[in-house]
């Protein structure tokens, strides 16, 4: 339901059409004059009362200082009224003289002050009670309803889904847009849904992002596109649990209470969450330790029945860093990611590092999280559940490649044994191993690298070799034996042949 309005309210118009007061509106009728706000009617005939007037008061008069007035006067008097912020001006007639003053009339208009008569048998205290009466009847709906809606939240919030339905509640009472934001500005429950076009719903997540990063905690009024929202934190300074935000501008008392209370017991269900979700951390580690040792089937019914399902095989097993298990924002992504497949999405602390699970085909739930929170994510190649502690291998050597963040597939490393090799480290071993050889060419002109490449190349064929390089098979066998010579190692022996592969390879 929609905040309440009341048959009573504290407007001009109502004022204007109370059949008992008999007042009548010099001029036509207009609704934006009827809407204007009355907080309050005063009575005075001093020439200038504006010093002891507030904004949007009703002033009443019978017109003593008009007496001897002249035309300007009266303009002035009406334009300091309507500087002041005035309301409207009511005349009471019969008392000094009868009928509005024509000079009052034409400044009225002129300068947009609405002006209706008071006649005699109404007594200007009749229609301050009647404005005071508009403004309690108001006052008392307004409790009335906070009252109900904050019972209404209540009831809501004993739902099994209690957040989604407070927030729906909350939704409904204020008759607007609401949502709710985890901690880390994502937007995981709104009301109703899919109210908000994509450019104002990016921008507010942005906004909320921003707020949430700060990490101080923070009313705040925004307008997105000339969308007014008013959003509020949860959780204490330093440890943000995530936001609120209506689509509304200036809330008054009640709906501030309302929003507040929404706060309270979204503040609460949050920080018990947070409790459950340590606690599920401990299971899912222990249960995480068993899919690595390539013990799927207690993992497998654990999940089920708490989590709705388990990766089917093949799987991907992923390996993000261990920063990320401080990182609670990551980990609640995750934890509302594994909810929301059903299941699809398994995860949990290994010794060094999270380890991540996913079905083969679900790849862009691993690049998400990598990108989303720019930590580095080693992944395997698909493999069955009894084959995951080879599968994190994989990913463990995919992730501790290099130092760049996001998704880093062991299918890049794969290509060969070299690859996994310490770039640097190999080159300087190499240029060691291989100093004898490029230090002769480099002196004496020779091509001994390029022979015992391309000899190593063709399967240690003289025949072939020399077709390569375009010489003579005799000169292949003498630049061998050179550098049999100068390496002090046995061309004929495998290992060496394999050892000196590796560092030509290393060297390009």
């Amino acid at each position: 339901m929609t905040p309440p309005t009341t048959t009573e309210t504290a407007t001009l118009g109502a004022l204007l059409t109370r059949r008992d007061l008999h007042l009548r509106l010099e001029g036509p009728d207009d609704p934006s004059i009827a809407a204007r706000r009355v907080r309050g009617v005063h009575s005075s005939d001093l020439p200038d009362p504006t010093p002891f007037l507030t904004e949007d008061l009703v002033l009443l008069t019978t017109g003593t200082q008009f007496t001897d007035a002249d035309d300007d006067s009266v303009d002035s008097y009406v334009q300091r009224l309507r500087t002041r912020g005035v309301t409207a001006l009511g005349f009471g007639t019969e008392v000094v003289r009868e009928g509005i003053p024509l000079a009052l009339v034409t400044a009225c208009r002129i300068h947009g002050l609405p002006l209706f008569e008071v006649p005699y048998r109404t007594p200007f205290i009749a229609v301050a009670r009647a404005n005071a009466e508009a403004i309690g009847a108001e006052q008392y709906a307004r409790r009335s309803w906070a009252l109900s809606a904050q019972r209404a939240l209540a009831l809501a919030a004993l739902h099994s889904d209690g957040l989604r339905a407070t927030l729906a509640e909350l939704s409904r009472q204020l008759g607007t847009w609401a949502g709710l934001f985890d901690g880390t500005g994502t937007l995981i429950h709104e009301h109703p849904d899919g109210r908000l076009t994509e450019p104002v719903g990016s921008g507010l997540r942005e906004e909320i992002g921003a707020i949430l990063r700060r990490g101080a905690r923070a009313g705040s009024s925004l307008r997105i596109d000339d969308v007014p929202f008013s959003v509020q934190t949860l959780g204490r300074g330093g440890h943000l649990r995530g936001a609120v935000a209506v689509a509304a501008g200036e809330l008054d008392a009640e709906s501030r209470g309302l929003v507040t209370t929404f706060v309270a017991m979204a503040g609460l269900a949050l920080e018990q969450q947070r409790s459950l979700t340590q606690a599920r951390a401990t299971l899912r580690a222990g249960l995480a330790a068993s899919v690595a040792a390539d013990e799927p089937a207690l993992p497998r019914r654990v999940a089920r029945a708490m989590w709705g399902g388990f990766p089917a095989a093949p799987v991907l097993v992923g390996l993000a860093e261990p920063g990320v298990l401080r990182r609670d924002d990551a980990l609640e992504w995750l934890e509302t990611t594994a909810v929301d497949s059903g299941g699809a999405l398994f995860f949990g602390r290994v010794d060094d590092g999270l380890l991540l699970m996913v079905p083969a085909d679900r790849t862009p739930v691993l690049a998400e999280f990598a990108d989303r929170f720019a930590v580095a994510v080693g992944v395997s190649a698909p493999a069955g559940h009894d084959a995951v502690a080879a599968a994190l291998a994989q990913a463990r050597l995919a992730r501790d490649r290099d130092d760049d963040e996001g998704l880093r597939p062991f299918g890049a490393v794969r290509r060969g044994i070299l690859s996994a090799l310490d770039a640097q480290q190999a080159q300087v071993i190499a240029s060691t191993e291989l100093g004898p050889l490029l230090s002769h060419d480099a002196t004496e002109g020779t091509r001994l690298v390029q022979t015992l490449r391309a000899w190593l190349e063709n399967d240690a064929s003289h025949e072939r070799t020399a077709r390569a390089l375009g010489v003579h098979r005799h000169t292949v066998r003498t630049r061998l034996a050179l550098a049999e010579r100068l390496l002090k190692r046995d061309l004929g022996a495998f290992h060496t042949r394999a050892e000196l592969w590796l560092a030509l390879r290393s060297i390009s």
